[in-house]
């Protein structure tokens, strides 16, 4: 083999070993202390040692403390326990969760249903039964709409019609979350979430009239507008009908309609006679004469003029 070929693979081993050996030293160096500042720069975080529900108030025992980068602190995070005891939950935290500022209430807001009150919102509660509450299928988080049925002033008719809709509901009975096993709840009270105005309607609709829930697709945000219902539609009489108040009525116990008023016209003239057939004509021709005589009409066919 040629020493000329193999010193300069040699040297070109050699130099890539050494061009190897530098690049390696540099990157270590710049590595290392970069590692260990990251190492050195974490802080604390409140995270939870069980699930926890709303409406729950957070204990000792209930969160814990966890080394995290300061990277990776959450917005709104604890790095005491201290700051969250005695707070009450507002939104469901799961397991080794960290425990948020929005997912809380203010110490001493009250505990249950209290500290998930929006504000300007109030919580009303209903007493429905196993009909009403759509055979307990009523659950916490699910929208319904009120039906209030009763007599109205001054009608002689019970009558139905929709109170309120698209009312969330906040508990059943004293469950304010649904069932872990997805069963129905049978509470005899459904608490709801309305304003001040709807809580005032939802009151007089209970002292007044029977209540009924009606459940409705959460998804469903519209709005229906509805005329309500009689008792007599449902034996056959028109919606819209009233009986009458002091007045004479039918058989059937329905007001009498003023009769309309038929007024005579006088018939139209007669069509004028259509006029009379042209009479027929011949035309004869005599060498270079021509003449149109007439033959008949057609009003007296025997007639020759």
């Amino acid at each position: 083999m040629d020493r000329r070929f193999l010193t300069v693979l040699g040297v070109s081993l050699v130099f890539a070993l050494v061009v190897s050996s530098i690049f390696f030293q540099m990157s270590s160096r710049s590595s290392g202390p970069a590692k260990k500042t990251e190492d050195a720069e974490s802080t604390d975080l409140v995270v939870t040692t069980r699930p926890l529900s709303v409406g729950s108030t957070i204990k000792p025992d209930d969160v814990k403390v966890k080394k995290i980068p300061t990277s990776q602190m959450p917005k709104g995070g604890f790095s005491k326990v201290e700051e969250v005891i005695d707070r009450p939950v507002v939104s469901n935290i799961l397991l080794e969760e960290p425990v948020l500022e929005g997912r809380l209430a203010l110490r001493g807001s009250g505990q249950g249903l209290a500290p998930i009150i929006p504000v300007g919102m109030r919580a009303v509660s209903v007493r429905v039964n196993e009909v009403v509450g759509v055979a307990g299928f009523v659950l916490p988080g699910m929208r319904v709409d009120v039906l209030v049925t009763g007599r109205p002033p001054d009608e002689s008719g019970v009558m139905t019609t929709t109170a309120l809709q698209n009312i969330l509901v906040l508990s059943a009975g004293q469950t304010i979350q649904p069932a872990a096993n997805g069963q129905a709840i049978n509470a005899p009270v459904v608490t709801v979430l309305v304003t001040p105005d709807q809580a005032e309607v939802l009151t007089l609709a209970g002292n007044e009239g029977k209540i009924q829930l009606v459940l409705r697709n959460s998804t469903d945000q519209a709005h229906t507008v509805t005329a309500g219902r009689e008792v007599g539609e449902l034996y056959g009489r028109r919606a819209g009908k009233k009986r009458s108040r002091g007045g004479e009525g039918d058989d059937d116990g329905e007001p009498k309609r003023p009769r309309p008023v038929v007024v005579a016209q006088a018939p139209p003239p007669p069509p004028a006679p259509p006029p009379p057939p042209p009479p027929e004509q011949v035309v004869v021709i005599r060498g270079t004469t021509k003449t149109i005589e007439v033959v008949g009409n057609r009003a007296d066919p025997g007639r020759i003029q």
